[in-house]
């Protein structure tokens, strides 16, 4: 198990994150995210019991030499009842590969994005500028102007 991160206690930290109208609890600790495991497992099988999913999921896995239990750290966040609990909780790294583990035709659209994601990545190692005029995309989609990104990424395009 990793060591337990400590919750910044900020009156805002917990909230929800909706995933096709299931509800996936989470806290912020620092300045990173951590989500309930379970309400993954419930939003990606709609398990009617994700508890007992994820226990049997970890023990399959373990067979295979794999401990997704390594991914994560207890947490006590709220659950419906108001009152808070100790719950596997697990970062973004962590939630994206437990997600990889799990045999549903719902974790599939994540599984693509991660094998595309992972491309793109080797791509950009192989080929740096490629990774530039990814970075290019990335402000143009948020708002920032055609001459704000060419002037904030020519000079770190300039290898030459």
């Amino acid at each position: 198990m990793k060591k337990e991160p400590k919750s910044t206690g900020t009156p805002n930290a917990n909230k929800l994150s909706i995933f096709e109208d299931k509800e996936i609890r989470r806290i912020l600790v620092g300045d990173e995210w951590y989500y309930s495991v379970i309400n993954v497992v419930h939003a990606l099988t709609n398990s009617s019991n994700p508890r007992n999913y994820w226990s049997t999921l970890k023990k399959q896995e373990l067979k295979h030499g794999i401990q997704l239990s390594t991914n994560c750290v207890q947490l006590k966040i709220p659950s419906k009842d108001g009152k808070k609990y100790q719950t596997d909780c697990a970062d973004n790294e962590g939630i994206l590969r437990i997600i990889q583990s799990v045999p549903s035709k719902k974790a599939e659209p994540f599984k693509r994005w991660l094998a595309k994601v992972g491309a793109e990545r080797i791509e950009e190692i192989e080929q740096p500028a490629k990774a530039i005029e990814r970075a290019k995309g990335y402000y143009l989609q948020k708002g920032y102007t055609q001459e704000w990104v060419q002037t904030h990424t020519s000079n770190k395009a300039n290898f030459s």
